[in-house]
């Protein structure tokens, strides 16, 4: 089966030939033509058009081609739905949709820049396109010196990041295991930032830090984790003798002055009046 879409191609009409060829029709032909001619070279030869207005196989909405193209084929492999956004952030400029979207236009651009023949580039963007599912199927959970006990965080915001387009009028069921899974690294006093486990998971850490309040009373990635630690705080002051100090370093702060400010704040009074105000009762 014949193909066909406007010439120049970059990111959809890269990503989209990947797509038939590896998915829906490892024989089909690609062609490429001047813009103008794809309509009528389409009928004259029978060949389907994609990415061009006004035809089937196009953008929708804030959805691309590549987005279509999955939905009319059923394509569920969660490698595919991971690169979906990829392909669509790169293809609209929309980047904030996934880390990866920035780069994923700079190398195409850069390709198309270098090779002028769309025969000769559509092979390199199967390559391209190779890699990056690979990437998708087996490496996007993996990051450059990465503890072993930070990979069940990284797995839970994946598959928050993952169902964020999906979430209803109450929080998913895997929001509290979210919640378990912070508390266990505030437990072992894991100092946690937005920007590691942003670059972990190759997303934006300005829509993580948005997408996370959400479900999470309405608070930022770091509003929540001091919130825990203050938690945890109180009850190392109501249920233990440990010393101001060491309840500082147990819920990772920086020293006793720096817990006792942040305490303060939070609670309005210092953690010693609370110590000595529980005591009495």
């Amino acid at each position: 089966m014949q193909w066909i879409t406007r010439e120049c191609p970059k990111i959809d009409r890269l990503a989209c030939p990947w797509l038939i060829l590896r998915f829906i029709d490892p024989a089909a032909e690609i062609l490429y033509v001047p813009a103008e001619q794809v309509i009528p070279t389409a009928t004259r030869t029978g060949a389907t058009p994609f990415d061009v207005p006004g035809v089937e196989f196009t953008h929708y909405g804030a959805e691309c081609t590549f987005d279509y193209f999955l939905r009319k084929y059923q394509l569920a492999d969660p490698a595919l739905q991971a690169l979906a956004p990829i392909v669509r952030g790169a293809d609209t400029d929309h980047h904030a949709l996934a880390q990866q979207a920035a780069g994923l236009w700079a190398i195409s651009a850069g390709l198309a820049y270098n090779i002028r023949d769309d025969q000769q580039l559509l092979q390199q963007g199967l390559i391209l396109y190779d890699a990056l599912y690979t990437w998708a199927q087996h490496l996007q959970g993996q990051a450059h010196t990465q503890q072993p006990e930070e990979q069940l965080l990284v797995q839970a915001y994946a598959a928050y990041v993952q169902r964020s387009k999906e979430r209803g009028s109450t929080p998913p069921a895997w929001a509290g295991q979210l919640r378990e899974l912070i508390q266990d690294h505030v437990d072992t006093n894991l100092n946690l930032r937005l920007t590691d486990v942003a670059s972990a998971l190759q997303v934006n850490p300005t829509y993580l830090s948005r997408e996370f309040a959400r479900y999470f009373d309405n608070l930022s990635f770091g509003e929540y984790i001091r919130k825990l630690r203050i938690d945890k705080a109180l009850h190392l002051l109501d249920t233990t003798r440990y010393s101001l100090a060491e309840i500082a370093y147990l819920t990772g702060f920086s020293d006793q002055s720096h817990f006792t400010r942040i305490f303060k704040q939070h609670t309005g009074e210092a953690p010693a009046a609370h110590r000595k105000k529980q005591a009495k009762r």
